[in-house]
């Protein structure tokens, strides 16, 4: 099979040809139909988050946000068929550890990443292990592009309005960053009736965020006070703010323009300049009694309700994705993500 690897951080991915994978006895094969390009991807080939324990080992093929038709299961598998068409969580679960147990399945304590810490979507097939637990059955109404653009960025923004910001209707939410994340954010939380005001360096960001419902923009230059401006935009603050970014400016920024008692949510993870490390205000923390919460993922009992919604129509995740690449293009988008030049969401649909 063809398969885009990484060989050496921050260089050309290579395009081999591998065996294809066989299942054990819990797992599937899919066959994969997208996979989409994320900014983890990114961080996965600068070689980032040793600071995390996850800086990936090389060879590795990258990729994360796949949807896939099965092609073969192993002996010990019930509930997944062949020929199922299905999406995978990229925080792959054991399914019986505590987290597992108790529905947080996104924080399961023997963790496995679809394409950093075991081979991924950038190929023709891709081996999901546990496959009862993480093969997520696609409804009929689902393409398969709009389960790609689900796969990591939609699925995480969807946690992360719904449950770390539980964001309500008529709130004012700030979303730093109108990247993948970012676009999806705005689109869930306007859905939910939220009031967004979006913030990005890009003018043509901006724009997309518009589209996507977001009711205010603000453009970050090197002049713009951006908590004054959000302020000024929310009539005092926003109640909820979202860092989809992870640089040390955006975190501050999102907890600097929230009001009081407001609550900030941290999903973007950072690069190699923070190295995990933020230094927070932590003295406006104190006095406006403001939250901070991490959001991490999509627990895989979150997936029923999020389906559900795009299956009716509610929401548009597909609406997201801006272009879609063969694999020999994956170099040249991740390279884009390193200088911001990427919009919307990109997927890989010709292997």
């Amino acid at each position: 099979m063809k398969a885009a690897q990484i060989v050496e951080y921050g260089k050309p991915l290579q395009i081999r040809d591998l065996p294809e994978p066989a299942p054990g006895p819990d797992d599937a094969v899919l066959r994969v139909i997208a996979s989409g390009i994320c900014r983890s991807d990114w961080h996965a080939w600068m070689g980032d988050w040793g600071w995390l324990g996850g800086q990936i080992e090389l060879p590795r093929t990258p990729g994360h946000e796949l949807a896939g038709e099965v092609v073969a299961v192993g002996s010990a598998v019930r509930s997944v068929r062949v020929g199922d068409r299905v999406t995978v969580p990229f925080h792959e679960a054991c399914g019986t550890c505590p987290q597992c147990r108790s529905g947080r399945a996104n924080l399961c304590d023997n963790m496995r990443a679809l394409g950093l810490s075991e081979d991924g979507g950038y190929a023709e097939y891709v081996r999901i292990p546990v496959a009862d637990f993480n093969c997520v059955q696609l409804p009929d109404e689902v393409t398969p592009l709009a389960a790609s653009a689900i796969g990591c960025r939609f699925m995480t923004a969807f946690h992360a309005v719904t449950h770390q910001g539980q964001v309500r209707a008529g709130q004012w939410l700030a979303v730093h960053g109108a990247g993948g994340v970012g676009l999806s954010v705005v689109q869930i939380a306007s859905a939910a009736g939220a009031n967004v005001v979006a913030v990005d360096i890009d003018p043509l960001k901006l724009a997309l965020a518009e589209k996507q419902g977001a009711a205010r923009t603000v453009l970050a230059t090197e002049s713009t006070d951006v908590p004054a401006a959000v302020k000024d935009a929310t009539g005092g603050g926003a109640h909820v703010s979202i860092d989809a970014l992870g640089i040390r400016a955006t975190v501050v920024n999102s907890v600097r323009c929230l009001r009081k008692s407001g609550r900030h949510v941290q999903v973007g993870l950072t690069g190699s300049a923070e190295a995990g490390e933020v230094a927070l205000p932590i003295d406006a923390i104190t006095t406006g009694e403001l939250t901070v919460v991490g959001s991490h993922g999509n627990p895989h009992s979150n997936y029923p309700a999020l389906l559900s919604l795009v299956a009716a129509g509610r929401l548009t995740p597909e609406s997201l994705v801006q272009r879609t690449v063969s694999l020999d293009r994956a170099t040249d988008v991740l390279g884009e993500m390193g200088t911001f030049r990427t919009t919307g969401l990109t997927v890989i649909n010709r292997f």
